[in-house]
């Protein structure tokens, strides 16, 4: 390598790393709402908090689906101005934190006492019904040839599915707590 080409070859990893920085300090658009986030933090229990987060997951796959079919988002809508593939890629992060808090409240469950099994059964229940929703939703994009939705739907599906294993296994530990009848 001639010297010529020793600085050039500096400038060009400089420009390089340099433009990798900067694409990561792009932060990654919010996937909650304002609203949905303050729910969370409000909750202090942790069967609480997973089902705000489950309530705000099940309104994105019916949100998707209402778009899916052409209906839009009233003015003032908290999730207005989120495409579809947000959506979706918001409700496989917001999985994400539901399996974050529980298997947290799991290292300690003296903490989280009878509200972990609490939280499990909320799981189990919503990733059950979600994932025929993202059935239903799959063949939608499908029968669209949504290629990127399809793909986050699949990715939406094997955390939805591991979520529901895992909240099953969680419940032959720390089993929902019954309720007394009235």
């Amino acid at each position: 390598m001639s010297q010529s080409q020793v600085p050039r070859t500096i400038r060009a990893l400089l420009v390089c790393c340099l433009s990798a920085t900067a694409i990561r300090s792009v932060p990654a658009k919010e996937f909650l709402t304002e609203q949905e986030i303050k729910k969370i933090q409000d909750a202090p229990d942790v069967d609480k908090r997973v089902q705000v987060y489950l309530e705000a997951a099940a309104l994105r796959l019916k949100t998707v689906e209402a778009r899916l079919y052409g209906r839009e988002s009233a003015p003032g809508d908290p999730l207005e101005f989120f495409s579809i593939e947000e959506m979706l890629e918001g409700y496989y992060r917001i999985l994400r934190s539901v399996m974050f808090n529980v298997d947290e409240a799991f290292q300690k469950p003296a903490a989280a006492g009878a509200k972990l099994g609490d939280a499990l059964k909320h799981v189990k229940d919503s990733t059950e019904k979600g994932s025929k929703e993202l059935q239903v939703l799959k063949k939608i994009v499908e029968e669209k040839k949504n290629e990127e939705a399809w793909n986050l739907i699949q990715k939406a599906l094997e955390i939805t599915e591991g979520a529901r294993d895992g909240a099953e296994t969680g419940l032959a530990r720390f089993p929902q707590k019954s309720k007394p009848k009235r």
